[in-house]
């Protein structure tokens, strides 16, 4: 009876999710270097429900892809792209456009998401989302030996004031330790150790990528230090080559492709 319980609670709730990711919208963007396709994520509401309008009232179209960085995002949608002349700085977004962010810890800065760019804390304290334009991340793919080293250099302040705690007031017993008992040695270590990680983990701005983001950005690749900088509401299901060839462009001082990448139409279906 306990299995069958299961079973039926398996199914029902493979049914909710599926439901779920059947309403999840797609978002064509039909560009003069390609076309590129990305699904919507549900749980990122405000961001999502406001994109599509735009994308209805035609907000993005004819607008540039103004900013693109090889390995790291291209970005457009900016409404003073429209009409710029060739050359000129553009890509200002729009600041009456901007929404609280979003922020979602299982959704990252892997190749492909869709995400919304913002001005800088000084200027923008509580991270408004500027919904005038969009970015999509290129990235770069990264080794694990690259990514624990990222782990270690963002986490080494949490992990020297734990060591004051846990290492440090012990420090000439445990040398001691190390010569006349081995074992025991070992085993304080341990111990340390343990509480130490203990302590990185439950400490804010520590990092520690998932086996999730560990995959993608060694594979498919990413940004992994826009990690919880910016909202992500999407991601690319198809036309990564052409995120690629966009990335690529020439481009001037300010990173605005020499020939223009316009946005011809932007569909939701």
């Amino acid at each position: 009876m306990k299995k069958l319980h299961f079973i039926l609670i398996n199914i029902m709730l493979s049914s909710v999710l599926a439901y779920c990711y059947a309403q999840e919208k797609t978002v064509t963007f039909t560009t003069s270097a390609g076309v590129i396709k990305a699904r919507l994520y549900n749980d990122v509401p405000n961001h999502t429900s406001v994109f599509i309008k735009k994308a209805a009232n035609g907000d993005y179209n004819g607008t540039l892809f103004t900013r693109v960085i090889k390995e790291f995002m291209i970005q457009g949608g900016s409404p003073d792209s429209k009409n710029a002349p060739a050359g000129a700085r553009c890509g200002f977004g729009d600041r009456r456009s901007e929404i609280l962010p979003e922020f979602r810890n299982h959704y990252f800065h892997k190749k492909g998401a869709l995400a919304a760019p913002r001005q800088n804390d000084d200027i923008n304290p509580k991270k408004k989302s500027d919904m005038s334009q969009f970015f999509i991340v290129h990235g770069k793919v990264y080794t694990d030996g690259a990514l624990d080293t990222l782990e270690l250099i963002k986490n080494q302040p949490i992990r020297r004031k734990a060591m004051d705690t846990y290492y440090k007031p012990f420090k000439t017993e445990l040398e001691i330790l190390k010569k006349d008992n081995p074992r025991e040695f070992n085993k304080r270590v341990v111990e340390i150790n343990s509480k130490v990680d203990s302590v990185i983990r439950s400490t804010p701005g520590h990092l520690i990528f998932t086996e999730e983001q560990r995959k993608a950005y060694t594979t498919l690749g990413g940004c992994p230090h826009l990690d919880g900088f910016y909202t992500i509401y999407g991601e690319v299901t198809e036309g990564f080559e052409v995120i690629d060839a966009i990335a690529n462009q020439p481009k001037d001082a300010y990173d605005r492709p020499k020939k223009d990448i316009r946005i011809i139409k932007v569909t939701i279906q």
